[in-house]
């Protein structure tokens, strides 16, 4: 089974910067992408970004889009986020997931089958 990994969160500033990093074992030929979504109190996961991973194409949700990067790492083998001109609405649970399959959407959950358990940002003003 695949295995995600969170790391990098903490706290930072407003207009700061984080990087997060996603450590990926376990993958397979059949993997196709690899993709961030955050989670804060009281709303729903929504997703921020999406790399495929042969080719390494990103796409980003509008409001980290400038913003936000998404990355791999193939000597660390992690799929990483870095974060720039930080905003506290910003601030949430950061979960990196793995697609296994063609087919889905990038921006919704169900197109994603592996999850890690996530890693707390938080961003003050």
């Amino acid at each position: 089974q695949v295995q995600l990994a969170e790391s990098g969160g903490g706290l930072a500033q407003a207009g700061g910067s984080l990087r997060l990093a996603c450590a990926a074992s376990g993958l397979t030929s059949s993997t196709y992408g690899a993709g961030w979504f955050r989670q804060a109190p009281g709303k729903e996961r929504e997703f921020v970004a999406h790399i495929m991973w042969n080719n390494g194409i990103t796409y980003y949700a509008d409001s980290v889009k400038g913003r936000f990067a998404i990355a791999r790492d193939n000597v660390r083998n992690t799929v990483d986020l870095q974060m720039n001109s930080l905003r506290p609405d910003d601030s949430a649970v950061y979960y990196c997931a793995v697609r296994a399959h063609i087919g889905g959407i990038v921006d919704q959950i169900s197109g994603y089958d592996y999850w890690g358990q996530g890693t707390q940002v938080t961003v003050s003003s």
